[in-house]
């Protein structure tokens, strides 16, 4: 009897070290080095990142250095009231200076595009032995921006607002339901037509008494030839008006959902295995 009893502890004690180091493994992966963020073109993005969770209070407030950059080049760079942009990014990223004292160097991306895809890294740069500066990795994220996309019903005599979704969009070209060719439809600058209206503060276009043969494909492209965004346009006597949007944010798992998930289904097991061992015995 005491044999079984001790064999019983023994069983109970595994099975609680073994949940402790799953716990406190899964909340040390909480903060993992590498995150994902997703974006649709136009949107603003924002790229996670924590200085204090490396540095702890070595770097104080008053001398907060904060470089992005991407494997290619700089995007971002500050130094108290001193700040530095590529010319890609001219006017559209920013680290919050009320935040970056306590701590948080999220780095945001405004009126994000297709080509702002790509990943980024942060560092601090903070004094090193013999006051040589010393530049501190922080965090990595992975940004991908996709376009947007939809599928529109609209009936004969009607007319389609067409969103250009950012002040990057130069050009709408279409191609008709039948047809393999893609024609220019508008470009920014051009004169407005009878029939198309470029709003004079809204980034929207609108075409005006739709026919059959206005069915079609529509793309707005960047100045790079990049989609910001496709119309799939259908002209009925009797429609339904449909507007889906393909949101790409929900298709990415988050990494903290799927070790969560991993740390459950081990935890489950070991329990399960721990109960089956003593029900033997």
């Amino acid at each position: 009897m005491k044999t079984v009893t001790k064999r019983q502890w023994f069983f109970v004690h595994l099975c609680c070290f073994l949940i402790g180091s799953l716990v406190d493994s899964s909340s040390l992966s909480s903060i993992p080095d590498s995150l994902t963020v997703t974006s649709l073109v136009g949107n603003q993005a924002v790229l996670p990142c924590s200085w204090k969770q490396r540095l702890g209070a070595q770097a104080p407030p008053a001398s907060c250095h904060i470089q992005w950059a991407t494997p290619d080049d700089t995007v971002f760079e500050q130094r108290g009231e001193q700040k530095w942009q590529a010319e890609e990014f001219e006017g559209r990223v920013e680290v919050s200076e009320e935040k970056l004292g306590s701590g948080d160097c999220s780095l945001i991306i405004s009126d994000v595009q297709i080509g702002d895809t790509g990943r980024y890294e942060s560092f601090m740069v903070v004094d090193g032995r013999r006051n040589v500066k010393t530049r501190v990795f922080i965090q990595s994220v992975k940004l991908s921006v996709f376009d947007h996309k939809s599928l529109q019903s609209r009936g004969p005599g009607e007319d389609l607002v067409l969103d250009l979704y950012t002040r990057h969009s130069v050009r709408v070209v279409f191609q008709g339901r039948n047809s393999s060719e893609w024609l220019d439809l508008w470009m920014r600058g051009d004169k407005e037509s009878p029939r198309l209206e470029k709003h004079p503060f809204n980034e929207q276009l609108t075409i005006k008494q739709l026919a059959s043969s206005d069915e079609g494909t529509y793309k707005v492209l960047d100045a790079n030839g990049l989609a910001v965004s496709t119309v799939q346009l259908s002209v009925n006597e009797k429609y339904t008006a449909r507007k889906f949007y393909q949101t790409q944010e929900n298709q990415v798992p988050t990494d903290d959902a799927s070790k969560s998930s991993c740390s459950a289904l081990l935890i489950l097991s070991v329990l399960v295995t721990g109960f089956q061992i003593l029900h033997l015995l």
